[in-house]
């Protein structure tokens, strides 16, 4: 079990670490309208990203036993998948897109909309679902999630996620910039794709 938290405190830095438009976005959230409004945006980014490694860690567990005969090479695949998005992040991180720092949208200005908002942006990213279901169907190699080990995965992955995106929220000004300017998305770029083929290695290790 507490194998299972680790691996989704890891997974769930993973996925979050990297500055884009919605750590801006919530930035701007909180420096414009109120630390709460900050909160709430931050934790509804968190929720998506565990209801994302909750589906996955279900769907691995659903399929557990069609996948056993077949664990080895999907643990390639899925160390594959892994390295691939490693790659695509650090690419991203050298070359980055313009990221606008947008004010507060509308109707984002109090705490539950600010929730709400910030979950259906992030859920909006399907990527991520295939990100935890690399991780977990390799690291079941083909067996069945135990209850308790799927809820340590999910809870690790959702208070890395939310543990970030509470200090983009309350970082401040200066932490702020050095986050969101082209250095910091650099270097949370680089660190996030550094975490994924760690544990891209790790899958290949453990076989």
């Amino acid at each position: 079990m507490t194998g299972a938290f680790l691996a989704g405190l890891a997974a769930g830095y993973g996925v979050a670490v990297p500055v884009g438009a919605i750590a801006v976005l919530i930035m701007g959230l909180s420096a414009r309208t109120s630390f709460r409004v900050g909160v709430a945006a931050a934790l509804g980014v968190a929720t998506a990203d565990g209801v994302y490694a909750a589906v996955a860690t279900l769907g691995g567990a659903a399929v557990a036993g069609l996948v056993a005969p077949v664990a080895g090479p999907l643990r390639l695949v899925a160390a594959a998948v892994l390295l691939a998005l490693a790659v695509r992040g650090a690419w991203q991180a050298w070359h980055p897109a313009p990221v606008r720092a947008a004010g507060p949208r509308r109707g984002l200005e109090s705490p539950g909309r600010a929730f709400a908002g910030l979950l259906a942006l992030t859920m909006l990213n399907p990527a991520t679902v295939v990100y935890f279901a690399a991780l977990v169907l390799a690291r079941n190699d083909g067996h069945r999630v135990g209850p308790a080990a799927a809820v340590a995965f999910v809870a690790g992955a959702f208070l890395a996620s939310a543990s970030w995106q509470l200090l983009v929220a309350g970082g401040g000004s200066m932490v702020g910039r050095a986050l969101t300017g082209p250095r910091g998305r650099r270097i949370t770029g680089l660190v996030s794709s550094a975490i994924i083929a760690a544990l891209a290695v790790a899958v290949l290790l453990t076989g």
